[in-house]
């Protein structure tokens, strides 16, 4: 039979580092595809971490006198609504009842509260352990993460090296595809040019036609858009026609050897 593995435990640096820079990429919506970058967290477990310890926004300061009142005052009027209050105090659920229990503890013990260590910040911690059974952590996401090791794991190394992969690809299937287009229309127009200049070394006059998207589209180029000939009246202009001709041959001859003038 298999080794079934099971997710979970103390969070490591490199963990913790890993899942910064995938809630940078994918946000905070898409818990599986973060978590598929950490072999040993699953996606809720990614969440918890995330709004427990990593978020920012969260307080790991000591507690204030001022906070503790306003936590007492926030617990008699919100009973049991730790998550609220969380948000009033700017810290997380467990930390406000972490603190509330150590508070009623200190008061109601014989000067137990004297020495109670405060939630929050990293000494405290460490010194009060990580929960009464001895040796088992029950809430890993709100801890800090364990020491490095000095030689790291075969596993997080290639962790380390998927999620570098992953993340380093900034670019999805539609953007790849659409720049493998682009390539493909630059060598076709430069392949094509190429064939028109050496068709034109030989004598051969070949001209660019314009790609046409259906049969009757106009060639804005060579025909005129909405026009509208004249009828023929009832004098010739066949005379007026072919000195308007001659003229506009001798403009251009002119044209070609001396060039044109701005006229303003």
């Amino acid at each position: 039979m298999p080794p079934v593995y099971v997710k979970g435990g103390m969070w490591t640096n490199v963990e913790d580092e890993i899942l910064k820079a995938a809630i940078a990429k994918y946000g905070l919506n898409q818990w599986s595809r973060v978590s598929s970058l950490l072999t040993r967290k699953n996606a809720k477990q990614c969440k918890l971490r995330w709004n427990e310890w990593l978020d920012p926004r969260i307080k790991k300061l000591d507690w204030s006198p001022d906070e503790d009142k306003q936590l007492l005052n926030l617990a008699k009027l919100r009973p049991n609504q730790w998550t609220s209050i969380a948000m009033f105090l700017k810290r997380t659920a467990n930390q406000c009842i972490e603190r509330y229990q150590e508070l009623l503890t200190g008061h109601l013990g014989d000067g137990e509260g004297e020495g109670a260590f405060l939630v929050g910040n990293v000494e405290s911690g460490e010194a009060k352990g990580t929960s009464a059974f001895s040796g088992l952590n029950l809430n890993p996401e709100s801890k800090p993460a364990r020491p490095d090791l000095e030689v790291m794991d075969e596993d997080e190394k290639e962790m380390i090296s998927e999620a570098r992969a992953r993340l380093a690809n900034t670019q999805g299937k539609k953007a790849k595809r659409k720049a493998r287009e682009r390539v493909l229309e630059e060598s076709r127009r430069v392949a094509e040019l190429l064939r028109r200049r050496d068709l034109k070394q030989v004598g051969i006059d070949a001209k660019l036609r314009p790609k046409k998207t259906f049969k009757e589209q106009m060639d804005y180029n060579a025909d005129i858009a909405f026009e509208r000939r004249p009828e023929k009246g009832p004098f010739d202009t066949s005379e007026e026609v072919q000195l308007n001709e001659r003229e506009k041959v001798l403009f251009d001859r002119n044209t070609q050897v001396k060039g044109t003038f701005n006229q303003e």
